[in-house]
């Protein structure tokens, strides 16, 4: 059922420069990132179309700005699969609790359903509703977040996550990446956004939309942010299930930076078994 990309408007948006890092950045000699600028904590409804009227035109392509911010919610909550940058990568995102959209985007990626996928929150104080922060020294999390890291914790039995996400895990990696626009639409879920590196299983990660065009037919919407002046390492991903050791589960973008913060923290490297 691919429909056709062509005469799709690809809208090229300027954005400003002053953008402030936190997190492991402020460890990082990484490029300051312009394609995430400009936006606040709400967003306006006033150029985002609905749902409804888009869903027959797959693929649409909009800048990653605050105006169409309420239209990624919406598409969102109704099910869909969107394209949207983040600090590190372009990422595949959708409800993390409808099972019908997480089933979509492992089918977009050609990915086998037993490979795992992280969550997406909009705030390090998001992360206690889906994963047990409790063992983790004070200030942690906001040191490390939001950035380029992914953090691997337990469930717990207290978590609101759905259980059909990653069902034979009792873990789960959790990102709150350092891109305003990400974090908006995951504010305005309410829930949490299953994501996925946007590009074919196997294939090189996506620093512009351009880089997976192909695919842009199965999604709702496309949110370009420009060039992602980074690596395609994607993030940096670390176990912190135990009290106060780590294990770095892929380098990614910033594991020195990442080792730095835990070490402050009193953490010593896992002994692998």
């Amino acid at each position: 059922m691919s429909i056709s990309t062509q005469g799709l408007l690809l809208l090229n948006v300027r954005f400003s420069s002053n953008f402030s890092f936190r997190g492991v950045r402020r460890l990082s000699v990484i490029p300051r990132l312009q394609h995430c600028e400009g936006l606040g904590r709400g967003f306006s409804k006033s150029m985002a179309c609905s749902v409804d009227n888009c869903d027959m035109v797959r693929g649409v392509v909009h800048p990653a700005t605050d105006a169409y911010a309420g239209e990624a919610v919406e598409a969102l909550k109704a099910g869909k699969v969107i394209a949207v940058p983040t600090d590190t990568l372009y990422g595949f995102a959708c409800d993390a609790c409808s099972l019908e959209a997480v089933n979509r985007i492992y089918e977009i990626k050609g990915r086998r359903h037993t490979s795992p996928l992280a969550i997406c929150v909009g705030d390090v104080s998001d992360i206690a509703r889906f994963a047990v922060t409790d063992h983790l020294p004070h200030g942690l999390l906001d040191s490390l977040l939001p950035g380029p890291v992914t953090v691997v914790l337990k469930r717990g039995e207290s978590s609101v996550l759905e259980r059909s996400l990653n069902p034979r895990l009792d873990s789960i990696g959790v990102r709150v990446p350092d891109c305003n626009f990400i974090r908006i639409i995951a504010r305005g879920s309410g829930t949490a956004l299953a994501l996925t590196s946007a590009n074919p299983s196997g294939q090189p990660s996506s620093l512009s939309i351009n880089d997976f065009e192909n695919l842009w037919q199965h999604c709702a919407f496309v949110y370009d942010g420009g060039l992602i002046p980074s690596s395609r390492e994607g993030s940096t991903v670390v176990d912190l299930t135990t009290p106060l050791k780590y294990r770095i589960l892929r380098p990614g973008s910033a594991k020195e930076e990442t080792v730095a913060i835990l070490e402050n923290h009193s953490f010593v490297e896992a002994v692998a078994t």
